[in-house]
C-alpha cells in the first residue's frame, strides 16, 4: 500500500486514521470512516483499489466531483471512469464493458444511476474489488442532506454478496453514524474508524454584525488570501460580489443555474488567483481542491451545523491558520424559523399542490402511472399562485412519500447539429479563427453531425482547442445565429415522473416518518445552528465537536468565545486597545523590530502582554527569530 502511495501521490506514509480504514477494507471489512472535510478520504479507497483485482464503484452524488477526480487519477496513469447523466446509452455501454473486461479500476456512478436496467445488467458480470459510499450521511433520512437514491445501494448489495462496502463522510452524528450503518447492511462488527474532527488551525468566529456588508468588508480587508463567502440565495451571490468588486476586492459569484462553462471558468479563475474571493451559494466546493484558502465567510447563517462544519472547513486545508466566519443578527432566527414552515409547509398545502400538479398535466384520476413530464416551476406557480420555495418542499415531500419522483436538476447535455451540407460547410467564407478551430475540432471528434444532433462535450472541445469554456459556449451561438449549425445548449430540468396512479387529494397520506419525524429532526438542526450562533461562553470549537459526538477537554484558544474570555480580570477593553496601537505604531515603518523594542512603550507590562498576545493570535502581526513584524 506503501509503495502505491508512494508511486503515484509522492508521500512516504499515510496519516490520521488512513491506513487503519484501508486496512479493514482491503482485509474484506465492511469499514466506515469519519474524516473531516480535508483528512483524505479519497486516498482511503483510491490505494486498495489499486492493491486489489477487479473495480472499485465508487457511489457519489457530485457530478463536478466525479469529473475532477476521473480527471486527476488519469493524469496520474490509474485507470479511471465515470458515468452519469448526459453521457450517451452507447458511452456508457463501452464504460461498462471496459469494467467487465478489467480495464478500468475505479468507477464513478451517481446513486441514481444503480437504479437503471442496463447498470444492473453489466454489473453481474464485473469483479467488483468493494463498493465504496461517499458521502454516506445521505444514505441516513436523520442526516441533513438526505436522498432517497442512496437506499438503492442496499440491493446493489444483495447483487454482490461478498463484496465489503467503504462508507466515508465528513459530517455524521452519533444517531446518523448508527443509520449509516443499518441502511448500508452492516454486521454488528462493522469496523468504524473515526478521526478527530478538531481543526486546531482553524479558528471559527461568530460575528454579531448589523451591517453584514460593512462587516464582511472590513474582514477581507483584515485577512489576506483566498476566501470563499456563501449566500442563501443565487440572487445575493451577485449582489455581494459586484459589492465587492466596487469596494476594491477581487471577487465573482457562483451557484447551480450559470451555464456549465461560466462555472468552469469561475472556478478557474478563483483557483488561479485571479478572483480572490468566490461568492457561491452551498452548490460550490465540494471536492473543489484548493488547500490555501485562508477564510470562509457565511453571510447568511445555513441550517444546521453539518452544513456550516462541512463548508467552514474548505478552510486552511493546507494546515495554515485559516478563518471560518459566521456573521449573524437578530434577523437571523427569525429568518431560520421561518424555513420550518417553508420546508415543511401545511399537510392541506401539500395535497393542494398534488392536485394542482394532475391540473397542469390534465391527469386523471387512477391514470398518470409512469409518466414523466418536464417540469417548469415558474410557469407552475404563476398559473396556481404558489411560491417555488413552498412549492419545492412540497413536491420533495410527495416524493418522499412515494407519489412521485421529483428529479430537481437533470443534466441534458450540450447538443449540435450542422445545417449546411458538407460541401457548403467547405466553402463558406469569413470565419473567424475561433469558428475555424471549433467546427473542425467538431468534425474530427464526432461522426453523424450532419444528419442528426450529437451530444458534444463543451469542455473537452476547450481542450482541443486550447480555447476557454466561455469562448466555446460563446462561439457555438455565433455559429448557430449564422446558421452554419444548431446549437442546443447544456440545461438543467427539472423533471417529474408519477410512481404510482393519482389518486384523490383526500386520498394522500403522508405518514410520520415523511412528515412529523422529518420536520422534527429539521427543528432541531435549526435550534442547533441557533444555539451555536448565540451561545457565547462555550469554546467554539468544542460547541461544533460535542455537536458530532466528540468530547474534548480543552479550549481552542482562537474562536471569538476563547479570545474575549482572555484578557478579561486582567486587563480592560481600553487599555488593550491602547496597548495594540502602541503596538502597531511601534511597527508601523515596516521594519522588524526585536521583541525588547517593547520596553520603549510607557505600560504595564501584564497589558503589553495581553495585547501582544491578541495581535500576534489574530494574525495582525508575526514573530519570526525574536523579530516582531506587522502584517499589513
Amino acid at each position: 500500500m506503501r509503495r502505491i502511495l508512494k508511486q503515484y501521490w509522492g508521500y512516504d506514509d499515510f496519516r490520521g486514521i488512513q491506513q487503519e480504514i484501508i486496512e479493514s477494507i482491503a482485509s474484506g471489512h465492511d469499514t466506515l470512516g469519519l474524516m473531516p472535510t480535508g483528512g483524505g478520504k479519497s486516498i482511503t479507497f483510491q490505494v486498495p483499489a489499486l492493491a486489489q483485482e477487479g473495480t472499485c464503484i465508487v457511489i457519489t452524488p457530485l457530478i463536478a466531483l466525479m469529473k475532477d477526480q476521473v480527471d486527476n487519477l488519469r493524469r496520474l496513469g490509474i485507470r479511471a471512469a465515470a458515468i452519469y447523466s448526459g453521457l450517451t446509452r452507447e458511452e456508457i455501454i463501452i464504460t461498462l464493458e471496459n469494467c467487465i473486461f478489467g480495464d478500468i479500476k475505479i468507477l464513478y456512478v451517481s446513486p441514481e444511476r444503480l437504479a437503471s436496467e442496463l447498470f444492473q445488467t453489466k454489473l453481474r458480470h464485473m469483479h467488483v474489488s468493494f463498493i465504496t459510499v461517499d458521502e454516506a450521511h445521505c444514505i441516513s433520512q436523520w442526516g441533513y442532506d438526505f436522498r432517497p437514491s442512496y437506499l438503492q445501494i442496499a440491493g446493489i448489495r444483495k447483487q454482490l454478496p461478498g463484496v465489503p462496502v467503504l462508507a466515508l463522510t465528513a459530517t455524521a452524528t452519533p444517531q446518523v453514524v448508527e443509520d449509516i450503518q443499518t441502511k448500508l447492511g452492516f454486521p454488528s462488527e462493522a469496523h468504524v474508524f473515526r478521526m478527530s474532527f478538531e481543526r486546531k488551525n482553524l479558528a471559527y468566529v461568530v460575528r454579531n454584525a448589523t451591517d453584514k456588508r460593512e462587516e464582511l468588508i472590513h474582514i477581507l480587508n483584515s485577512v489576506k488570501g483566498s476566501a470563499i463567502v456563501y449566500a442563501r440565495s443565487r440572487r445575493r451571490t451577485k449582489e455581494i460580489a459586484e459589492i465587492l468588486s466596487e469596494a476594491g476586492i477581487s471577487a465573482t459569484f457562483y451557484h447551480a443555474g450559470l451555464d456549465a462553462a461560466v462555472k468552469d471558468e469561475r472556478q478557474q479563475a478563483w483557483q488561479q488567483g485571479q478572483a480572490r474571493v468566490m461568492v457561491a451559494t452551498n452548490a460550490f466546493g465540494m471536492g473543489i481542491d484548493k488547500s490555501d484558502v485562508r477564510l470562509v465567510v457565511h453571510i447568511d447563517c445555513p441550517d444546521s451545523i453539518e452544513a456550516y462544519f462541512q463548508e467552514a472547513g474548505r478552510a486552511g486545508r493546507d494546515g495554515f491558520k485559516a478563518y471560518a466566519v459566521l456573521l449573524y443578527n437578530n434577523a437571523d432566527e427569525r429568518k431560520l424559523q421561518k424555513r420550518i414552515a417553508d420546508t415543511f409547509p401545511e399537510k392541506d398545502y401539500i395535497r393542494q399542490v398534488y392536485e394542482h400538479l394532475a391540473y397542469f398535466y390534465q391527469i386523471g384520476v387512477g391514470s398518470g402511472y409512469n409518466h414523466t413530464f418536464e417540469f417548469n416551476i415558474d410557469k407552475f406557480c404563476h398559473a396556481f399562485r404558489h411560491f417555488p420555495i413552498q412549492v419545492d418542499s412540497a413536491l420533495k415531500i410527495l416524493s418522499r412519500a412515494g407519489y412521485i419522483e421529483y428529479t430537481e436538476e437533470q443534466d441534458n447535455q450540450a447538443r449540435v447539429m450542422f445545417t449546411l451540407s458538407r460541401n457548403d460547410l467547405y466553402r463558406l467564407e469569413n470565419t473567424s479563427a475561433n469558428e475555424e478551430k471549433i467546427i473542425t475540432a467538431l468534425l474530427r471528434n464526432y461522426g453523424g453531425l450532419f444528419t442528426d444532433y450529437n451530444y458534444i462535450d463543451e469542455s473537452f472541445i476547450a481542450q482541443q482547442t486550447a480555447l476557454q469554456p466561455h469562448q466555446v459556449y460563446m462561439t457555438l451561438k455565433s455559429l448557430s445565429e449564422r446558421h452554419i449549425l444548431h446549437f442546443i445548449p447544456q440545461k438543467k430540468t427539472p423533471y417529474i415522473r408519477y410512481t404510482q396512479r393519482r389518486e384523490d387529494m383526500e386520498h394522500v397520506q403522508l405518514p410520520p416518518t415523511v412528515y412529523e419525524e422529518r420536520k422534527e429532526q429539521f427543528s432541531r438542526r435549526i435550534q442547533a445552528m441557533i444555539g451555536y450562533a448565540t451561545e457565547d461562553q462555550v469554546c467554539r470549537s468544542r460547541q461544533l465537536l460535542r455537536y458530532f459526538g466528540e468530547e474534548n477537554d480543552h479550549d481552542c484558544g482562537q474562536c471569538d468565545v476563547c479570545l474575549s474570555h482572555r484578557p478579561q480580570g486582567k486587563v480592560s477593553e481600553p487599555r488593550l486597545n491602547t496597548a495594540m496601537e502602541q503596538i502597531l505604531a511601534l511597527l508601523n515603518d515596516g521594519r522588524p523590530h526585536p521583541v525588547t523594542d517593547l520596553r520603549g512603550i510607557q505600560l504595564p507590562t501584564d497589558e503589553l502582554d495581553a495585547a501582544l498576545e491578541y495581535l500576534l493570535q489574530e494574525e495582525y502581526i508575526r514573530q519570526t527569530d525574536g523579530l516582531l513584524i506587522s502584517n499589513h
